[in-house]
């Protein structure tokens, strides 16, 4: 297990390009799926099985307009990303994955400052926004600690559309968290 203080970490951050698509597939499943996501914090594999992402979804993020997805890597090797994607006075946050041997560290923290420092001196929006699976208690705990504020504006999960996954409880929803970047 690495646990290099992040602020130790020599990082680089880009753009993704359609090559790393199958990388960041990895990524993304590693981080919330199966048992090599429980080796981190983010796992997902008891609420959900199946597939986080597929190549298509993550294309049509490294591809779409008003939408970028950060790749995060040290010494060569992709250890993080995100999504950012443009909507007005704000920007939504998705898709990010740290990889499971790494998270606890602090990478995850230096990944969410710098993309917010970048839609905030690229877009100049003023807020963040993203939605998180409502039971994910401790997930939603780490983000609160980094400013973000609960809503209570809830979407449903997509039951029955296996490409998020598969459920293993009935009570799942999305929502919506906000963070002022000003």
């Amino acid at each position: 297990m690495d646990t290099a203080p992040a602020q130790d970490l020599q990082l680089t951050f880009r753009d993704a390009a359609d090559a790393d698509v199958p990388a960041l597939v990895a990524l993304i499943e590693s981080a919330y799926r199966g048992d090599s996501s429980r080796a981190g914090w983010t796992t997902e594999a008891d609420i959900l099985q199946g597939q986080r992402t597929d190549p298509d979804g993550v294309r049509k993020v490294v591809e779409g307009p008003g939408s970028r997805l950060l790749v995060v890597e040290r010494d060569g090797a992709l250890v993080a990303c995100c999504q950012l994607e443009h909507r007005g006075d704000a920007a939504y946050f998705g898709m990010f994955a740290v990889r499971p041997e790494l998270q606890g560290a602090g990478l995850g923290k230096v990944v969410i400052a710098e993309a917010e420092r970048t839609v905030r001196d690229g877009w100049g929006v003023t807020e963040m926004h993203m939605t998180v699976i409502s039971v994910r208690e401790d997930l939603i705990a780490w983000y609160e600690r980094r400013g973000y504020r609960r809503t209570g504006r809830l979407s449903p999960f997509p039951y029955g559309d296996e490409r998020f996954g598969i459920p293993q409880r009935d009570d799942l929803a999305f929502e919506l968290l906000v963070k002022d970047l000003v």
